[in-house]
C-alpha cells in the first residue's frame, strides 16, 4: 500500500462523482417519459433520478409497475445506445488528474456504479481512465440481476481481490445515500462528495465529506 494513501483500495461511484452526464440523462428521460405519457422532469428533479437504478426510479418517480418500468428502461437504453452515452458528458474538475495520480502511486481502483457496466466502460474509455482501474464494475444492462449498491460494492471488492489487490482497507467515494448505505453493508467507509446530485442530508453516515476535489485529494492522498 502506498505510504501517501491511507486506503488499500478505492471504489468509485461514477454519475455525480467522476462524471456529470446530466445533459444526456435529462434528454433521454424527457423523450422516454413523454413517450410513455408522463411529463418530462426538470433539471432540478434530476436529483430523484441520478444515482438509483433507472428500473427503480421509473417506479418510484412516476408510479410505473415493474413490467412498465422494465419496458421504459429498455426504451431509455435504446436511446443511449443510438446516441452514445458520452454525448454531453463531462468529468468534474480535477477528477481525471486525481484518478491518474492515484494510479501512478499504485493505489488499486475500481468503479462501483449503479450505471450499467457497458455505459461505465464507454465513459471510462472516452475520458481515457480505463487503464487507471483494476476493475470496472457496474450494473447488468436490465438492472435486475445486479443493481443494488451493496451487491455492486461486493462485486467490485471481489474483482479487486481476484486481481491481487489488497482489500483490507477499502473506501468508497460517492454522492448519494445509496453509496453510504451500500458501503455500510460491507463495512466499507464512504467519502461523500457534495458536487453531485444529492440532498444535504444524504451525507449522514458517511465517514468524511468533500466539498471539492481539493478536499477529496487531501483525504485520499494526504501525504502527497
Amino acid at each position: 500500500m502506498p505510504d501517501a494513501c491511507p486506503w488499500s483500495c478505492i471504489l468509485w461511484d461514477v454519475d455525480g462523482t467522476i462524471v456529470d452526464a446530466s445533459d444526456g440523462i435529462l434528454r433521454r428521460l424527457t423523450i422516454a417519459l413523454e413517450h410513455f405519457g408522463h411529463p418530462a422532469p426538470t433539471r432540478a428533479e434530476l436529483v430523484h433520478w441520478i444515482g438509483p437504478p433507472m428500473f427503480q426510479s421509473f417506479q418510484a418517480q412516476v408510479g410505473m409497475s415493474p413490467e412498465e418500468a422494465a419496458t421504459a428502461v429498455a426504451w431509455y437504453r435504446e436511446l443511449g445506445a443510438r446516441d452514445g452515452y458520452t454525448t454531453g458528458a463531462r468529468t468534474f474538475p480535477g477528477m481525471v488528474d486525481l484518478i491518474h495520480d492515484l494510479h501512478r502511486d499504485g493505489v488499486p481502483q475500481a468503479t462501483a456504479s449503479s450505471k450499467p457496466e457497458n455505459q461505465v466502460l464507454e465513459l471510462m474509455d472516452f475520458f481515457e481512465l480505463s487503464d487507471d482501474f483494476t476493475a470496472i464494475v457496474g450494473a447488468t444492462p436490465d438492472e435486475r440481476t445486479l443493481s443494488a449498491k451493496s451487491d455492486i460494492v461486493a462485486e467490485a471488492l471481489r474483482q479487486l481481490e481476484v486481481a491481487g489487490a489488497d482489500t483490507s482497507r477499502p473506501v468508497l467515494v460517492g454522492d448519494r445515500h445509496h453509496d453510504v448505505e451500500g458501503g455500510a453493508e460491507h463495512d466499507v467507509p464512504v467519502i461523500f462528495v457534495r458536487w453531485g446530485f444529492s440532498w444535504p442530508h444524504e451525507s449522514e453516515g458517511a465517514s468524511a465529506v468533500a466539498d471539492d476535489v481539493d478536499d477529496l485529494r487531501a483525504l485520499l492522498l494526504p501525504g502527497a
